[in-house]
């Protein structure tokens, strides 16, 4: 099977409202930002990028619990937005948040 994991450190930014689906499942749709310096050809690389992302049912719920500027670590996968749309989005399948570590917007 390919391999389409993703894990991430990263910082909430937006929130939309909490929703369900047609099949009922409580979805929330949110935007990560994540910042930090990687090795790259041997140099340092200061990284910024906001990641649109999905949560379903209790990840959904614990995401729309949190303020906005929470620290969390999640772990999902990468996939199109919507059948009409090629644009990158992550399905986060585990969230952790990072306790006492918010930042305000």
């Amino acid at each position: 099977m390919a391999q389409n994991r993703l894990e991430l450190s990263a910082r909430l930014l937006e929130r939309g409202a909490l929703r369900h689906t047609p099949a009922g499942l409580a979805a929330l749709e949110f935007k990560l930002v994540h910042e930090s310096e990687q090795d790259d050809a041997g140099a340092t690389r200061k990284v910024q990028a906001e990641l649109g992302a999905i949560a379903f049912e209790a990840n959904a719920r614990l995401i729309n619990g949190r303020p906005l500027g929470s620290e969390m670590k999640v772990q999902g996968f990468l996939s199109a937005k919507n059948k009409r749309s090629k644009k990158l989005t992550l399905h986060v399948t585990n969230v952790e948040f990072v306790e006492g570590s918010q930042k305000g917007n």
